[in-house]
């Protein structure tokens, strides 16, 4: 029981010591992979790629005219530009060929979303200590923009535009890392700083003691 404790321990310790560097990773992961499937495809590794294409499709519609190519004639379509080319029947979750590209596994809006969790997880390290959370109020209207585009389209009142997406999905990741990783540092400072009271219990009744 004590070498579960020892160990259960240090693995709080170490989450709590590393936890935005693992963040961090974990959100560089869901933007990289996404870009690495039409990289496989282009190399000629189908299996590889479809199994990402297929892991992804939880998170997105995958909708080929609101996603980005890579390796072809432009890095965006519109629906009529497919089916210009595909005919009128275009899959909904059309992958792409050597003329057109490969699509990246999930669409423009996440794309740009989960840049800017990599981002603004990166630019977060800088100011950790200094940046205060972001108010609720602010971080509505910053996704208000995604929801308004997000469902103008849906509703069809207006196509939304590749950098529509891009925009309004940047903003929105911003705003979740703004308004959570301030919260997250300052309670895993605590998580930090009760792991020391539990290694030098001394010093932490000697702190305690002169207050």
């Amino acid at each position: 029981m004590g070498r579960f404790t020892s160990i259960l321990n240090g693995f709080v310790r170490a989450v709590a010591k590393h936890w935005l560097f693992l963040t961090n990773a974990s959100t560089g992961f869901l933007v990289g992979l996404p870009a690495l499937a039409p990289v496989l495809m282009s190399a000629g590794y189908l299996r590889a790629a479809r199994l990402i294409y297929t892991l992804s499709a939880p998170l997105c519609h995958q909708l080929p005219e609101r996603s980005f190519f890579l390796f072809g004639r432009q890095s965006f379509y519109t629906l009529e530009e497919l089916e210009a080319w595909l005919g009128p029947n275009v899959p909904l979750r059309y992958i792409g060929d050597r003329t057109l590209g490969y699509k990246m596994a999930v669409c423009e809006r996440d794309m740009a979303t989960f840049l800017a969790f990599f981002l603004a997880g990166l630019a977060f390290a800088l100011v950790r200590r200094r940046l205060p959370p972001l108010p609720v109020k602010a971080f509505i209207v910053l996704c208000l923009p995604m929801a308004v585009d997000g469902f103008g389209q849906l509703l069809a009142l207006w196509d939304s535009t590749w950098w529509s997406r891009v925009f309004s999905g940047g903003l929105f990741g911003v705003a979740c890392i703004w308004l959570a990783y301030p919260h997250i540092e300052a309670g895993m400072s605590q998580v930090r700083r009760a792991m020391e009271s539990i290694d030098h219990p001394g010093e932490a009744q000697t702190e305690a003691n002169s207050f």
